[in-house]
């Protein structure tokens, strides 16, 4: 019976678990383990500090990522000044997409014939020629023999000279041919070489030929009757390069229209609003000697003491693009030049509250008044 009673003993002993070992202080080591919960608890807190960090380190490099582009830009530019050439002609930027430059009447100008001329060899650039509102019926249908005839009849023709981007089926650019034709104008527009459907690759002197090329083809069937050139934004640079030749030959024009000009690029590109490099250390040096490098000047204010014909200056006050004060600084120019004592030069600013900026000038019920 002992016996029995102390092999139970031994066996309870046994079973029982061990006590927990002491540490030196003599205290209890317990392996604590948090009860379900509570993990949970102290997961849901560790996920949103999770977040919040990645959040940060990914905002962090993408800051990072931003200024190394942003200084390494104006390196990039200065080692290759075609850079700069790009985004002073922008003509790779074609808008509006997707139409047929061939078909003007997709735009709404049933009384316009498309043209190709040749100023050089391997250059070939696109031509619209808008008739007068009073010859419109007599237009349909008519092929180009017939518009080129036309140019002969008594109404005066405008040279249009468009600016950078874009083609010549613009969307204020048509507007602007519309109102004039119904003015009585034949308007006469073209893309540059490297613009629209020309081919050919853009430079200064380039777009300057392809316009006296076009101008030498509108006297040779215009006869008698006045032409004027219109020149707009960066267009204006090739009017004033233009008109200059013609002066220098003793063939001006009748008049000189400047739309939202501006003095030199180099004024203009220290002035536009967008260039968020202006205040950049060396900002002339990065930026504008590469302008002067690749051959581009469009110096309008040296020009104009050169001209010898009527010019007319429209600007708005509210452009952002060709900023206000540069237009009435190439008036002061013109005004005081020798060149123009026995001409008439007039500077037309419009108000800001008309809210015609770099583009719309040609919504103003005064405009008609304004060219008679």
């Amino acid at each position: 019976m002992r016996k029995r009673n102390e092999s139970v003993t031994v066996e309870h002993e046994r079973a029982a678990p061990a006590p927990a070992p002491l540490d030196k202080g003599c205290s209890l080591r317990h392996s604590l383990r948090l009860p379900a919960a509570a993990a949970a608890a102290d997961t849901g807190m560790k996920r949103p500090l999770g977040r919040r960090y990645g959040l940060w380190f990914r905002l962090r490099k993408l800051i990072i990522w931003l200024l190394g582009v942003y200084i390494a830009i104006p390196f990039l530019v200065k080692l290759c000044p075609a850079i700069q050439a790009k985004l002073v002609f922008l003509n790779f930027v074609r808008v509006p997409y997707f139409i047929d430059l061939k078909r003007p009447q997709d735009q709404g100008l049933n009384h316009t014939c498309n043209y190709y001329l040749q100023p050089e060899e391997d250059v070939t650039i696109g031509v619209w020629h808008t008739v007068p509102a009073a010859l419109w019926k007599n237009a349909r249908g008519k092929d180009q023999l017939w518009f080129e005839d036309a140019l002969g009849s008594s109404h005066p023709v405008i040279l249009y000279l468009h600016g950078n981007a874009g083609t010549r089926g613009g969307d204020h650019r048509v507007e602007l041919y519309k109102v004039l034709s119904s003015l009585g104008y034949h308007v006469v527009t073209f893309d540059y070489r490297g613009w629209g459907d020309s081919i050919g690759s853009p430079s200064e002197r380039g777009m300057t030929y392809d316009a006296l090329h076009v101008f030498d083809w509108i006297k040779a069937r215009s006869g008698e009757n006045p032409v004027y050139i219109w020149g707009h934004s960066l267009g204006t640079g090739v009017a004033t390069n233009l008109v200059r030749r013609l002066c220098e030959r003793e063939t001006p024009p009748d008049a000189l229209i400047l739309e939202s000009p501006f003095t030199n690029i180099r004024e203009e590109a220290r002035s536009h609003p967008f260039s968020i490099y202006r205040y950049f250390p060396g900002f002339d040096w990065f930026f504008l000697d590469p302008i002067t490098t690749s051959g581009i000047k469009f110096a309008n204010d040296e020009n104009v003491k050169y001209i010898s014909c009527s010019l007319l200056i429209l600007h708005a006050e509210d452009d952002p693009v060709v900023p206000f004060h540069l237009g009435k600084k190439l008036y002061n120019i013109a005004a005081t030049s020798r060149s123009f004592r026995d001409y008439k030069v007039q500077f037309v600013p419009f108000h800001t509250d008309l809210g015609y900026r770099h583009k719309y000038i040609y919504r103003s019920p005064e405009l008609p008044r304004i060219l008679r």
